[in-house]
């Protein structure tokens, strides 16, 4: 799944290729309802942790989400695609000859603005991805889950955060020496504050990448722990271990010796991947 960095890095390239520019052509496949017509101008896109949003000078917003296999390509008129056309849910072009096409997006909805909130982006935390994130906000939220929510869980919840997805899971937690099952309630403040500031940190810091580093000095594309399972740590030469965590089975890395466990009655059993 795209995290909040890749969310961002696509949000400036379309608004590069599309902002100021009037439509020629929207589309939408697999979907009825009203759209931008013909002519509107395309004000602005931007991302909102996970979720991306194209603004329209008449008060619309095409609104996607990606989830796991979704991506936005952009073309010249005429130009093949990469992908084919049957998997196309958006096909946006402006004048000038640039076309913007949607593929496999799960989430696709051209809604008023003043409906963003029932469109799930209300409940939304702060993202972590922009310039200054309101930590003090993040760390409220994160109050309000229950203190047996295991820290790898409560890092996706995007209610408490927008932006982080596994890789930064996994990278921020091993970067703190903490066991992704840790219980959130046997952390103490500076703890929770210091896990997100980490998080925004690594978001923002490959912004401008789509080469991944959460490693200091290393090479392109280089992680501690993500996608390591069974191969040595970076830091300590233990092999990297990989669980399933939460509802929707997520798996985890992590190096048991550099992230030792916190035993916790609120613990609850884990399965491995």
């Amino acid at each position: 799944m795209p995290e909040g960095d890749t969310i961002h890095r696509t949000a400036r390239n379309l608004a590069t290729a599309l902002a100021g520019r009037p439509l020629v052509r929207f589309e939408t496949p697999r979907r009825r309802g009203v759209v931008p017509p013909r002519g509107t101008r395309v004000d602005a896109v931007e991302a909102r942790g996970k979720h991306l949003l194209v603004r329209f000078a008449d008060g619309l917003v095409l609104h996607t989400h990606l989830q796991m296999h979704g991506s936005w390509h952009l073309y010249r008129a005429g130009q093949p695609w990469r992908r084919s056309p049957r998997q196309a849910r958006v096909v946006l072009e402006v004048e000038g000859g640039t076309v913007a096409v949607c593929f496999s997006a799960p989430v696709v909805e051209v809604v008023p603005e003043r409906a963003l909130g029932a469109a799930g982006l209300g409940a939304l935390g702060p993202d972590l991805g922009a310039a200054d994130p309101d930590l003090d906000d993040v760390l409220q939220r994160l109050d309000r889950l229950d203190a047996a929510t295991q820290v790898g869980v409560a890092l996706l919840d995007q209610r408490v955060a927008a932006g982080i997805g596994n890789v930064y899971k996994s990278e921020v937690c091993f970067q703190h020496g903490l066991d992704p099952f840790t219980p959130v309630g046997a952390l103490d403040a500076e703890t929770r504050r210091a896990l997100y500031d980490t998080a925004a940190r690594l978001l923002r810091a490959n912004l401008t990448t789509a080469r991944r580093v959460t490693v200091g000095g290393a090479p392109a594309g280089t992680l501690a722990v993500y996608g390591r399972a069974g191969r040595p740590c970076r830091r300590c030469g233990a092999p990297v271990r990989a669980r399933r965590q939460g509802e929707h089975a997520r798996v985890t890395y992590w190096c048991p010796a550099c992230q030792p466990p916190v035993r916790s009655a609120a613990t609850p059993p884990i399965e491995e991947a």
